[in-house]
């Protein structure tokens, strides 16, 4: 899997002193972070911590108040052609798979990526470079054999899968992950987890938005904190994922175990 060469230490993401709302709610205020090339992270929080408005903001699909010294800015730039950016930024999420039709087809789902489209469309244009591409990607992935499969016939597994490969065609220089492995089962989920582990082996950053401690893959070496609205704690992941930070994260009294470089939580007894 031959990856495009990038600075590491380029910001992918930078948010400064931003306000953003959701609909009249204020979410985040004077809120800021930082990812840089080659740090993959994963932002961990209850539902309500501002998971899912953090994401809109880095898709584009939500905007922060007009605020001096405050912005947002994917790659350095705080403007961007959303096609063009979705050659750099992969985004994987929850809205996205619930946009395809029943009917589309595997493959389809796979080129739609080229244009950032949901789906393909009459008046797009796909080179045979383009098809092999998505064919190449699908092997890669595992779903070559269901590339004439409708996404609605598909389990919720290979549809991550479609998905993930719909991000990869255009060999983006990071991957934005919203909770990729709920509603899959266990075989699933850690298929789909060695996965996100080759792709950051081999040079691509991960951000990883979740409430799973078991969705975090050992690769991922920083975690943020995100409670109301606020970083509550961000650094090392063996320094942040504590059962005493847990524990005042999720508001319950957790334990915190490891295994293999895997996290994972049980009530304290």
């Amino acid at each position: 899997m031959e990856m495009m060469e990038y600075s590491k230490k380029e910001e992918v993401i930078d948010i400064c002193h931003v306000t953003a709302y959701s609909g009249t709610t204020c979410v985040f205020r004077d809120f800021s972070l930082k990812v840089e090339g080659g740090c993959s992270t994963a932002i961990l929080g209850p539902n309500g911590s501002g998971k899912t408005t953090l994401m809109k903001l880095l898709s584009r699909d939500l905007y922060p108040v007009a605020e001096p010294e405050s912005y947002v800015r994917i790659f350095g730039l705080e403007r961007w052609n959303v096609w063009e950016l979705r050659t750099r930024l992969g985004i994987v999420s929850h809205d996205l798979q619930h946009g395809y039709l029943a009917g589309a087809r595997g493959i389809n789902v796979i080129l739609s990526g080229i244009y950032a489209s949901i789906d393909i469309w009459q008046h797009q244009q796909f080179t045979i470079g383009d098809m092999q591409k998505a064919e190449s990607v699908m092997e890669r992935l595992g779903i070559g054999a269901l590339k004439d499969r409708a996404f609605g016939a598909m389990s919720t597994g290979q549809q991550r899968r479609f998905l993930l490969g719909r991000a990869l065609i255009n060999d983006p220089d990071a991957l934005l992950l919203d909770e990729p492995t709920t509603g899959l089962d266990l075989s699933a989920t850690f298929h789909y987890l060695e996965t996100l582990r080759l792709l950051m082996r081999l040079g691509k950053t991960v951000m990883l938005v979740t409430h799973h401690l078991h969705e975090i893959p050992p690769e991922i070496e920083r975690v943020v904190l995100l409670k109301e609205g606020r970083i509550v704690s961000d650094g090392a992941k063996a320094d942040v994922l504590t059962s005493e930070s847990l524990s005042g994260l999720f508001d319950y009294p957790l334990q915190v175990m490891t295994v293999n470089g895997y996290y994972q939580v049980l009530p304290a007894l």
